[in-house]
């Protein structure tokens, strides 16, 4: 353990285990690993006032906090710690409330010229279209106010995906550094605990799913599992995550004869998901707008050497298909999915080399590791 650094760290965040999310998630992820670095981290996150110390993370929960009577709050409190202090803000517009339309906040932010500034946007802006709802237009043009607002006085800035990138203002634009969402789950299974899910969970072979089962992705996923299963007597499917057991019901309703071969797994400890993870013999995980580093459902699986069986798409970056990490189908419809899937499915070794060559690229590029080396160094 080093000296103490001379800064210290204040991540501004819209949720905070025990809240769920994969933004409370990754922060977590994020403070306690800067804290192990002998960094001063504070995070600042809505709830019910208090402030306490969790895994060497001072943790602030304040109500209201991006309303306009918490900000007051927070300023106050903020200028009592010591300075220089850096702002590390959790961009996520549906977070900071007001129907993700909260421009006061994004102007407080600004506001703060004595902090440094520095913004990871995991998002960025609602998409823009001329044939959608005028509530819908609002948004879109409101989203991008805020991110103008945050983005002109950001210090340093980093996206999630390269594509958030090209919604930021052009000073800004070609400096933002990509630093892809590390998992969010534990990273190695231990070899018996493994063994035991799988002899809990019996012969297969099996089709896994990691997510939280919206109407965005549940119905593509039903078109894809439903003819998997029914090409082969054998398999089942087991759906992982918040909102597993609800599809599970609607997919048997739907298609009766299927039923006995799907289970869910819809509230389990983040080291129990990882097991299950690791017990099977291949992800399924389509995606509307294709597989991207945002996308810890993915990571989830990559991390722990699984082979995995996706989607290309507007937000799909170049180093999936370049390092064969996952396979990629050839478009978003179902029927190119099962076809991977299926080739997958009759060749165990290319099944094994696949997910190699997940667990090589997320330890080389994507790694919890990567993401601190990242924010330590200096600005490029």
């Amino acid at each position: 353990m080093g000296e103490a650094s001379p800064i210290s760290w204040h991540l501004l965040t819209g949720e905070y285990p025990p809240q769920p999310g994969g933004v409370s998630d990754y922060t977590a992820l994020v403070a306690q690993a800067l804290a192990r670095e002998d960094q001063e981290v504070h995070v600042w996150a809505p709830g019910e006032a208090s402030a306490r110390m969790e895994h060497g993370v001072t943790v602030h929960r304040m109500s209201g906090l991006f309303t306009p009577a918490g900000l007051t709050h927070l300023t106050r409190e903020l200028n009592r710690h010591r300075a220089p202090r850096r702002l590390l803000l959790q961009y996520v517009p549906h977070a900071f409330g007001m129907k993700a339309m909260n421009v006061p906040f994004c102007a407080w932010f600004a506001s703060r010229h004595r902090d440094e500034r520095w913004v990871f946007f995991h998002e960025i802006v609602y998409p823009w279209s001329l044939s959608a709802a005028p509530r819908h237009q609002l948004l879109a043009g409101v989203t991008r106010v805020m991110a103008r607002l945050v983005g002109e006085v950001a210090d340093r800035a980093f996206v999630s995906i390269p594509s958030w990138a090209e919604h930021l203002p052009p000073r800004l634009r070609h400096r933002a550094e990509w630093c892809p969402i590390p998992s969010t789950l534990p990273t190695q299974v231990p070899a018996t605990a493994r063994a035991e899910t799988q002899t809990a969970l019996g012969a297969g072979p099996w089709l896994g799913h990691f997510g939280t089962y919206g109407a965005h992705i549940g119905g593509p996923l039903m078109s894809v599992l439903v003819p998997l299963l029914r090409a082969d007597g054998q398999r089942k499917a087991l759906l992982i995550g918040r909102g597993s057991q609800g599809f599970v019901q609607e997919l048997g309703a739907l298609h009766p004869e299927l039923a006995s071969r799907v289970q869910s797994r819809d509230a389990l400890a983040s080291e129990e998901v990882a097991a299950h993870l690791a017990a099977m013999d291949l992800l399924v995980q389509p995606y509307p707008d294709g597989v991207s580093t945002r996308r810890t459902t993915t990571m989830a699986g990559v991390s722990l050497g699984r082979p995995l069986v996706t989607q290309p798409g507007h937000l799909t970056e170049p180093i999936w298909r370049e390092s064969g990490a996952v396979a990629l189908a050839d478009n978003l419809t179902p029927e190119a999915l099962v076809r991977v899937a299926e080739r997958l499915l009759s060749q165990p070794e290319e099944r094994a080399a696949l997910g190699e060559r997940a667990a090589r690229l997320y330890r080389e590029r994507f790694a919890l590791e990567r993401t601190v080396e990242a924010l330590l160094r200096a600005a490029p």
